[in-house]
């Protein structure tokens, strides 16, 4: 007897922080944005403390390690359409620190 087919899994991942400072600076809306606009193979998520308290919301696109800081809810489009469909980052809003 073989093993049923496995199904695919994601081939990306959006953390979004949802600590305590992240949360403050309004992660929980920008989580939602990502969510309200769902891509095929993409997978959003919470994530504790990613230790860059003071410049969130930050969300990281997964596997590439892609870091955005500063997110806000209505920049969450330009994410999606032009990072994860277009496959080109959105270089305005990358985190300094490590691009």
């Amino acid at each position: 007897m073989s093993a049923p087919p496995l199904s695919p899994q994601p081939t990306r991942q959006i953390l979004v922080c949802q600590h305590r400072t992240c949360r403050k600076q309004g992660a929980a809306k920008v989580m939602a944005a990502f969510q309200a606009l769902p891509i095929k193979g993409v997978t959003v998520g919470g994530s504790p403390c990613l230790g860059e308290c003071g410049n969130g919301p930050m969300v990281v696109v997964l596997p590439e390690e892609t870091w955005y800081c500063r997110v806000l809810p209505d920049e969450v489009p330009a994410v999606v359409q032009r990072h994860l469909k277009d496959g080109q980052p959105v270089k305005a809003m990358l985190y300094r620190k490590y691009h």
